[in-house]
């Protein structure tokens, strides 16, 4: 169980360091983070494309070549 307990504390460690790396990073660099909040978006091509939100975040993650991107909101408006 202690062993259970400390690969859990050094996992936690591992994941809050890469997120402070990743925050922190230059986005043109090998890996990076970006948070950027969404207060309002209604605008033409958003609602073509069904992704009209208020009071949301958008989080783009860059690995080399990968490039993962992850929206949420609080509310649709599609």
């Amino acid at each position: 169980m202690r062993t259970l307990q400390r690969s859990l504390v050094a996992l936690i460690i591992v994941v809050a360091a890469c997120i402070a790396v990743g925050l922190s990073a230059p986005s043109d660099g090998l890996f990076s983070i970006a948070i950027h909040p969404i207060l309002w978006r209604v605008d033409a091509a958003a609602i073509a494309q069904s992704r009209a939100s208020a009071l949301g975040i958008d989080v783009d993650v860059k690995l080399g070549g990968m490039h993962l991107h992850l929206g949420w909101s609080a509310l649709s408006l599609s």
